[in-house]
């Protein structure tokens, strides 16, 4: 059965659950590009019927691609204008997947065309680690290695990482570049340690993650706590290392303040070059939305977007899924995407007073902000008094804001036990009673969070 065939039939298990009006404005307008590692390719007519797809109906269709075709684990939307770039639209058969013939789709999988250097937006935010991530690129094992990126979610790690394997394929195709995440390193050994012949499982595992020229390991603040999955990483480290073969790391945080984890996968992570992404200013964020625009064919005017940059200011993919909710609005009610009442409508359930979620890592970073004081102090051992009332400070706001258990808060805060974040609790909770110094404080840091 080839692929063509294959999307046919899963289009076909979609008729039963969706209205017929549904599956003719959307679903059928769609078509299977081509597989690329146990990922499924997948486009459209037009941009909004990909946008539209991929945000309301990527769960159904990958339950029902499971259903006619299980090895395919995920799928990918893509442009019509990109389709071509893979496989030149060709169209590969299952038999070649499963055969494990797509000998070139080994290393180079999984990068999307759209995450280049030229797309990326550049500034004071991020700057740096683009630069890096470009030296990467043009000369893998030779310059930061290891490259270590960090930031929250939806900065532009990923984008990063993407461009870095994207140039890589354009400038040299014969390097092997994988791109993978923690959580599937972790699972493929995981399902080598499993199998009936472990010995010959674990001898693929390790020519599939030691052969290549450069691996991206994305998340990695994700990797399991377990002794054999760090284990077989530090030694997969060290052969690519020793072998002056580029490693690229991300996470959301730097390597000290990943836990946990071991020393010795510590002190490499640290070992090379350590860049970070902060949120972008509002110049930024309008300059993003305006290249999301134009990459769509929508002439989005400056007011309408600087009210999505202000509403979301620390996430750039929730940001640009706000700009495709607006353009997807204005296509489905034939108005224009200027019209204040189509925005309005698109946006009514995201509201200009909507708080950002309240976690342990914005409570420690407010609190950071507030004393003047490095996130690596406040989490880590120092035991000046500069340090330690406001760690006290932070951990009394997390059980004040949080259901946390206490031993997960003492794991954050530098792998303290149960019995010193009581402690610290308990104490800020006299003080307050007591201290108007350290009440107000805590009224400060409560209303910045609150705000937020």
């Amino acid at each position: 059965m080839d692929l063509k065939k294959v999307w046919e039939n899963v289009l076909l298990e979609t008729q039963g659950t969706v209205s017929a009006m549904t599956y003719d404005n959307w679903l059928s307008k769609t078509e299977a590009v081509c597989i690329a590692d146990d990922e499924l390719l997948v486009s459209a007519d037009s941009d909004v019927t990909v946008n539209v797809v991929e945000t309301r109906y990527t769960e159904l269709l990958r339950e029902c691609t499971k259903k006619v075709a299980p090895k395919i684990r995920n799928i990918k939307f893509v442009s019509p204008a990109e389709k071509s770039r893979y496989e030149g639209g060709r169209y590969i058969s299952l038999e070649e997947l499963n055969e494990d013939s797509i000998v070139a789709e080994e290393y180079y999988t999984n990068f999307v065309p759209k995450y280049t250097f030229d797309s990326f937006i550049v500034g004071k935010s991020n700057e740096f680690a683009a630069a890096a991530s470009k030296a990467v690129a043009e000369n893998p094992g030779v310059k930061y290695n290891p490259l270590f990126l960090y930031g929250g979610v939806g900065l532009g790690k990923t984008h990063l990482m993407h461009a870095i394997g994207n140039f890589l394929k354009k400038s040299d195709p014969t390097l092997k570049c994988m791109y993978t995440s923690s959580e599937r390193f972790t699972n493929d050994l995981i399902e080598a340690l499993r199998a009936s012949k472990k010995a010959d499982e674990m001898k693929e595992f390790r020519r599939k993650y030691r052969s290549v020229d450069v691996l991206m390991i994305d998340d990695i603040q994700f990797i399991s706590r377990t002794v054999a999955t760090q284990e077989e990483l530090f030694h997969v480290f060290n052969d690519l290392y020793f072998a002056d073969k580029q490693i690229i790391i991300s996470s959301d945080r730097p390597p000290q303040e990943i836990n946990p984890l071991e020393e010795r996968l510590r002190t490499r992570f640290q070992g090379g070059l350590v860049a970070d992404i902060q949120p972008p200013d509002l110049e930024m964020r309008m300059a993003i939305l305006q290249t999301k625009a134009l990459s769509q064919n929508q002439q989005v005017d400056d007011d309408v977007l600087s009210l999505i940059a202000n509403k979301v200011k620390s996430n750039i993919r929730e940001m640009e899924g706000l700009l495709t909710k607006v353009i997807s609005y204005a296509h489905l009610t034939n108005r224009s995407v200027n019209d204040p009442e189509v925005v309005a409508g698109a946006l009514r359930d995201y509201g200009d007073d909507k708080p950002e979620t309240v976690t342990i890592d914005r409570i420690t970073d407010e609190v950071c902000a507030y004393f003047n004081v490095s996130k690596a102090d406040l989490v880590g051992k120092k035991k000046t008094k500069d340090v330690v009332e406001p760690r006290q400070i932070a951990i009394y706001l997390v059980t004040e804001f949080l259901t946390t258990p206490l031993i997960t808060i003492g794991e954050h805060f530098g792998n303290r036990d149960h019995t010193t974040v009581m402690y610290a609790r308990d104490k800020i909770s006299e003080k307050v009673k007591e201290d108007g110094r350290i009440a107000r404080q805590i009224k400060d840091l409560k209303d910045m969070i609150m705000k937020r």
